[in-house]
């Protein structure tokens, strides 16, 4: 889909030659050549991005800028001077404008302006799609995200959720969404009218696990006086059942488990009468149950009964491009919640959320982005606001000077050969973002910036 430009200047000679410009590079663009019509074009063109003059012969293009601000225009605006003036541009950037560009016009940074406010408008549009999806608790492919990891994942999903009764087993580190896919498999398949049970085989006491599985009949023991209880089997019927650390269940437990497997049917506890079920069975667990058959743990048996399709959930940190919308969707979240304004996430602080090695997964996303929107003192999300440090290309956390070892050659070495040496490797691990390399070396960012100077550190392709 092609991002919308409106400019809005009133010199005809240089609008046009920016619009040609523009479509060349496949954008569609409109030109409003009066400060007094630009709500029209706005309101009729629906623009992603604005280009506005500020010298307009009958406005003040920062007036402007102000008004569309106050009646609500969230549309990223870009200015346009022909004169520079430091303290206008400093005035447009707190009033809201995206970036401030020069007459006559680098292509060349328009360019870079355009694509960096593209793929937030783009990043918007599909926070705005998953929001929709969340509060329709309806499943859909956007929802995961766009990484090649996740999208072979859904396919085979989809491929799988067309046969009505076949097992599934999901394995995945912990907080990598396995729920989730289990309930698009639900919603994807033939028993999408039925219910979807879930039961964590963990959570629950090992005397009362049977009677949670498979319910229990007035009276079957100490504690069953009341009357009978439908277990999670029978309360699937006709759905799904999601048999979330399959691996805790106890031998035992295992045993009953194949045989309703195998048969369709089971008993209550302390029930005479076979109860039989139409339930496909989805089972997952952070452990390999490969290994977990190996050691004895798990049932071979019943391992092959899951086993018949298998999903793997990746780690975040294997599908990177996904954070950001995932970012986006929780700071939404947490902001309608917390904020009385739509919170935004700085630069400096997406750099960090994607560098970072997310070892609790979506998880500890959520949680992180949860604790920072509770804690942020305005309403964009800084990089001090994270209580994460940068984990890019390998490195890792700050690290105690008794985990630290230098090797000094026999010969010697001059001190800011070291110390070069030091911020250069600190700045690849960072990706080249100072505010992190500062921290990581527990330096103030301008502390950094100084000895980068003074050693003639540049930041290059190599580095960044």
């Amino acid at each position: 889909m092609k991002l919308k430009i409106l400019i809005i200047d009133d010199d005809n000679l240089v609008s046009a030659s920016l619009r040609k410009a523009l479509i060349k590079l496949n954008y569609l663009v409109e030109v409003c050549l009066k400060g007094g019509e630009s709500y029209d074009y706005i309101k009729r063109f629906d623009p992603d991005i604005i280009l506005l003059d500020i010298y307009l012969t009958t406005h003040n293009g920062i007036e402007l800028l102000a008004d569309f601000r106050k009646s609500g225009v969230k549309i990223p605006i870009v200015m346009i001077t022909g004169y520079a003036d430091v303290n206008i541009a400093v005035k447009a950037i707190k009033l809201g404008a995206q970036d401030f560009l020069l007459k006559p016009i680098d292509l060349e940074q328009l360019k870079i302006i355009l694509a960096k406010n593209a793929e937030k408008i783009v990043l918007s549009r599909e926070v705005d799609k998953l929001q929709s999806i969340l509060e329709e608790d309806t499943l859909s492919r956007e929802f995961f995200g766009s990484s090649k990891n996740i999208q072979k994942i859904l396919n085979y999903t989809e491929k799988v959720a067309k046969s009505p009764d076949t097992t599934v087993l999901i394995e995945g580190e912990s907080g990598t969404g396995k729920e989730m896919i289990s309930k698009y498999l639900h919603q994807q398949s033939p028993r999408n009218k039925g219910r979807f049970i879930q039961i964590n085989c963990a959570a629950i006491p090992k005397e009362l696990a049977e009677s949670e599985l498979f319910g229990h009949e007035k009276g079957a023991f100490t504690g069953a006086a009341q009357k009978t209880k439908l277990g999670k089997f029978e309360l699937a019927d006709g759905g799904t059942i999601l048999l979330d650390e399959v691996a805790d269940l106890s031998l035992e437990l295992q045993v009953k488990l194949l045989r309703v497997l195998q048969e369709k049917s089971f008993y209550r506890v302390g029930g005479e009468k076979e109860i039989s079920i139409n339930v496909r069975v989805i089972a997952a667990t952070n452990k390999s149950l490969e290994n977990e058959v190996r050691e004895g743990r798990f049932r071979e048996d019943l391992y092959y009964r899951l086993n018949v399709a298998y999903i793997k959930m990746p780690p975040l940190r294997e599908r990177k491009k996904d954070i950001p919308l995932l970012a986006y969707a929780f700071l939404n979240e947490f902001s309608a919640r917390f904020l009385s304004d739509k919170a935004t996430i700085s630069s400096e602080a997406m750099n960090l959320i994607t560098s970072y090695n997310w070892k609790g997964n979506i998880r500890e996303l959520r949680n992180v982005i949860e604790r920072a929107v509770l804690l942020m003192e305005s309403t964009e999300l800084k990089s001090e606001d994270l209580s994460i440090q940068s984990t890019a290309a390998g490195g890792s956390t700050l690290v105690s000077s008794d985990d630290f070892a230098l090797q000094v050659p026999a010969r010697g070495i001059k001190i800011d050969i070291v110390l070069k040496k030091l911020i250069e490797e600190t700045l690849k691990i960072t990706q080249g973002n100072q505010v992190q390399a500062a921290k990581v070396l527990g330096l103030s960012r301008s502390k950094l910036r100084y000895r980068m100077e003074q050693l003639g550190i540049q930041l290059t392709k190599t580095i960044g």
